[in-house]
């Protein structure tokens, strides 16, 4: 019969298992950080839509080796920002039309009824920061500065949806963020569009000011499905291009 200080003692092989799986939280770590690096890329455009994704320069650049880079790019197959090819180089995810419609469609009902929400339960101080990031956003818009005003307004959004209240809308719009900051960060390449964001804003903060719940919702609806809207109609311009170039090319 064992002594009774040795009962409930784990065995030493079990211990040594422990120690193991806390090695590989701190490898976890690394190919998170890698896949948040590659993120920023892809959304920004630095990677663009289509590029076939090389390992060994990425790996390089990232200062991380294949195996934690192979895991940031599942994680972000499961965004649906990669697309991972069986024997094959994987490729930045295209935009695709038919998925900008479907993309869109879900984020502006999100968004309409977190407005809606935010409207009814947004504190004084809310409103505060939110006019606050609003009028930095508007500095950065007046300056030129495309990417910091880009960072705000994706702040705005998500404030607005985590001033909803509701845990469930939220998890839902931060499954879908990455691929939508993609698509809105390629739409505010059309200047007139960033002109327009601006004005959109602006006119959604007055109404989350007036606790108007049916117009904040309908304008932040609004103002998603005409960023979908302009998205495809840059994807349609940049295909008539090649088409054009195509028909323009000497034949051999």
């Amino acid at each position: 019969m064992k002594p009774a200080r040795d009962i409930g003692k784990k065995p030493r092989k079990e211990r040594n298992s422990l120690s193991d799986r806390r090695i590989r939280v701190s490898r976890a770590g690394l190919h998170d950080q890698a896949a948040n690096r590659l993120r920023t890329l892809i959304v920004r455009g630095d990677l663009e839509p289509g590029e076939q994704i090389n390992e060994a320069e990425l790996s390089e650049a990232l200062g991380v080796s294949r195996t934690p880079l192979r895991e940031a790019l599942k994680l972000l197959a499961a965004e649906g920002l990669v697309e991972l090819r069986l024997n094959r180089s994987g490729i930045v995810t295209p935009l695709r039309r038919s998925e900008i419609n479907d993309l869109f469609e879900a984020v502006s009902g999100i968004e309409r009824v977190a407005a809606e929400l935010a409207a009814a339960r947004m504190s004084s101080r809310d409103l505060q920061k939110l006019k606050s990031l609003q009028n930095r956003m508007e500095r950065h818009h007046g300056a030129g500065q495309l990417r910091d005003y880009f960072e705000l307004n994706q702040q705005i959004h998500n404030f607005i949806v985590a001033s909803s209240r509701n845990n469930t809308l939220k998890a839902a719009h931060q499954w879908l963020l990455a691929r939508v900051e993609r698509a809105r960060f390629f739409a505010l390449s059309s200047h007139n569009r960033w002109d327009e964001s601006v004005q959109e804003h602006r006119d959604i903060l007055d109404a989350l000011e007036r606790r108007d719940i049916e117009k904040a919702g309908k304008l932040l609806a609004d103002h998603v499905l005409r960023t979908g809207q302009v998205v495809n109609e840059l994807l349609h311009a940049d295909r008539d291009e090649e088409r054009g170039e195509m028909r323009a090319a000497p034949s051999e």
